[in-house]
């Protein structure tokens, strides 16, 4: 099973093993680190997975739409050697609860739910729950 939630929400004891797929655990600022999380709050951090630092921006500071950040973080899954880590993680999660974390609280408009996605494209019977 692979879940989504968001990483300032309390750990539950049915999540399976935490991956944070954030570029940064900072505020805003992108320098402040965010006291919401810690190194207890997940137990992997895979930024290479999460969108570039540029993606971000783009959508959180220059107003970049939705459906475009879609497209874009969907291009960028699908690079060679990305894929073949979100191939890898979808594998692991035929085996294993995986909880793929962002501080977003709704998974609707959050890349965690696209990385979801794209796992279940590699692995059809993959299923996937957002908390």
């Amino acid at each position: 099973m692979l879940y989504t939630k968001s990483i300032i929400k309390p750990k539950t004891s049915t999540e399976g093993f935490r991956i944070s797929v954030m570029s940064r655990h900072t505020l805003n600022d992108g320098m402040t680190p965010d006291p919401r999380i810690s190194v207890d709050s997940y137990d992997l951090w895979l930024p290479e997975i999460a969108p570039p630092l540029r993606l971000v921006g783009d959508y959180y500071k220059r107003g970049l739409p939705w459906v475009e950040f879609e497209m874009r973080y969907r291009l960028f899954l699908q690079q060679a050697e990305i894929s073949t880590k979100v191939r890898d993680l979808a594998r692991d999660a035929l085996a294993q609860d995986i909880t793929l974390l962002c501080i977003e609280e709704d998974a609707a408009q959050c890349h965690r739910r696209l990385l979801a996605e794209e796992c279940q494209r590699y692995q059809p019977q993959l299923q996937v729950e957002h908390m």
